[in-house]
């Protein structure tokens, strides 16, 4: 069964589906959603997370990689990390760092990590 729950936090939205919560950028202040997701990692550092900017139609590439060190810290701890962007070059973008266009993409993602890890990859 799976459970899901939509919490708000200022700057963002929370919803949480059995191991995964998706974060959206609610304010269209990708600096203060970063710092405040950032700030608020503990809570969701035990779920795979979705990272939805797709409201920012015009990011650098800095700006996307700038969820990076989120990233790397959320995988040594063998949970995924993706980001959902509307608008991005997936070639410029650092192979580190998980970037797909849809919600769907990132739950895919997500799933093939799980089953990678589930097989000891």
């Amino acid at each position: 069964m799976l459970i899901s729950n939509t919490l708000k936090f200022q700057h963002m939205k929370v919803e949480q589906k059995g191991h995964t919560v998706t974060i959206k950028d609610t304010q269209g202040d990708l600096d203060s959603f970063r710092l405040k997701l950032t700030n608020e990692y503990k809570t969701f550092q035990k779920s795979n997370i979705i990272v939805d900017i797709r409201m920012h139609k015009t990011l650098s590439i800095k700006d996307i990689e700038s969820f990076l060190p989120l990233s790397k810290t959320h995988k040594k701890i063998k949970k995924s990390f993706v980001v959902v962007s509307s608008e991005f070059d997936f070639n410029a973008i650092s192979h580190k760092l998980a970037v797909v266009r849809s919600l769907q993409e990132a739950h895919d993602i997500i799933e093939m990590e799980e089953i990678e890890r589930d097989l000891g990859f």
